[in-house]
């Protein structure tokens, strides 16, 4: 009978230590997405039943999932259990056609994900004139959100503040004179609203997601092929 490829089993468990440190990086990255100061309290549903990081809260629970199979895999490897092998066998199949069926799902979607994200950002607009516990917390973000990226209100410039606009007027104050700046009651602030750019960082941070998730997909391709030949060549002992 043919015995157990070193080379096989050495490289899968290789292959399955860097598996376990691409589920550690996709959750650190989904839960960085999901905790990001950039969109943390912005993006906040408020009364919508809808929340625009369903899909980033379902890789967190993917990186888990990943770590746990990446250490059974590892130790499928080492002791030759072709019962370990088969479980991540198959638990890396599911994740694979999991990833394909979101993939497929958030093209097809994709149009409706904008609208939520469009809707949940109009629905807060009442939040930058409220004065609840909620609405400080959402003003605090977004009036350092508006530090950083020049712009002023959320969809109809500065009056998006209301009564609240003179206590955070200084986020959105402008220091030239140049046709980015328009005066508002009374303060020379930015004209542009912060919506787009709030858009903007949520697809940036789309983009990497997606880049994490084809990166990964190769990797699991190369997995099921590992631990299949290692399982078959622990049979045929």
């Amino acid at each position: 009978m043919a015995g157990v490829s070193g080379c096989i089993k050495y490289s899968m468990f290789i292959f399955n230590f860097l598996f376990w440190l691409c589920g550690i990086l996709i959750l650190a990255v989904a839960i960085w997405v999901r905790l990001s100061k950039d969109g943390q309290e912005i993006l906040s549903p408020g009364d919508s039943g809808t929340s625009p990081y369903i899909a980033v809260n379902i890789l967190i629970a993917v990186g888990s999932i990943i770590m746990i199979l990446g250490f059974l895999g590892c130790c499928g490897a080492v002791r030759e259990s072709r019962c370990m092998l088969l479980l991540f066998f198959i638990g890396l199949l599911l994740i694979l056609l999991l990833q394909v069926a979101a993939g497929i799902l958030g093209a097809t979607f994709k149009s409706e994900s904008e609208h939520i994200l469009n809707e949940t950002l109009h629905e807060n607009i009442k939040l930058l004139s409220a004065a609840d516990e909620n609405a400080k917390a959402f003003q605090k973000a977004l009036t350092e959100f508006q530090n950083e990226f020049k712009c002023c209100g959320l969809v109809n410039g500065a009056a998006d503040w209301g009564n609240n606009f003179q206590e955070n007027y200084k986020s959105c104050e402008c220091s030239s004179l140049s046709d980015s700046c328009v005066m508002y009651d009374g303060k020379n602030v930015y004209k542009q609203p912060c919506i787009s750019l709030i858009k903007e960082v949520v697809a940036k941070h789309i983009l990497i997601v997606i880049g994490i998730a084809f990166g990964l997909a190769v990797i699991e391709i190369l997995g099921l092929v590992f631990s299949m030949v290692l399982y078959c060549q622990i049979g045929n002992k």
